[in-house]
């Protein structure tokens, strides 16, 4: 009953994330599409959530989904003069229709090929504690940086909004 259970959840998920991730790209309102962006990345989380994964599922929905998202909507309002500037054109042209076709054509040629190789798990799971001791003690600079890159953009932002011309 629970692996019937889990595959229904699933493919629930799975549906969400691509369905959202779709709806990112074809609404014309980049509000919009800032909220299924955001619809992603908790579908994303909740499949973390289903692989035992979380960490990475409190990551995802602490960074991505509250962080990132409440950045891109600042952004996008700091950023909009007018009303009619939140609506982007939508023009599905033959370049993306080419690039799509080449990327969907490069996942089927690695998927087929893929030989996945022998791995030996390891007794027991490292827990919590010992990935965030790793991720705090070996990974911190890339984290701060990370967060310098954004605060620059939003300062950018901030300052290329501004009316005139004493940029």
């Amino acid at each position: 009953m629970s692996e019937s259970v889990n595959g229904v959840v699933f493919f629930m998920l799975a549906f969400a994330t691509i369905g959202g991730a779709l709806m990112m790209l074809a609404t014309r309102n980049v509000v919009h599409a800032a909220y299924w962006l955001l619809e992603t990345m908790l579908a994303t989380a909740g499949l973390y959530l289903l692989l035992s994964a979380e960490f990475l599922a409190l990551v995802q929905v602490l960074v991505y989904a509250g962080a990132v998202s409440v950045l891109v909507l600042f952004v996008i309002m700091l950023t909009l003069r007018r009303r009619s500037d939140a609506i982007r054109p939508f023009e599905p042209g033959l370049g993306g229709a080419i690039v799509a076709a080449l990327f969907l054509g490069a996942v089927y040629l690695a998927l087929t090929r893929f030989v996945a190789p022998a791995v030996e798990m390891p007794a027991t799971a490292p827990g919590v504690v010992e990935f965030g001791q790793i991720m705090f003690t070996e990974w911190a600079l890339p984290f701060e940086i990370a967060s310098l890159v954004l605060l620059v953009a939003l300062v950018a932002a901030v300052w290329w909004s501004r009316e005139g011309e004493d940029r």
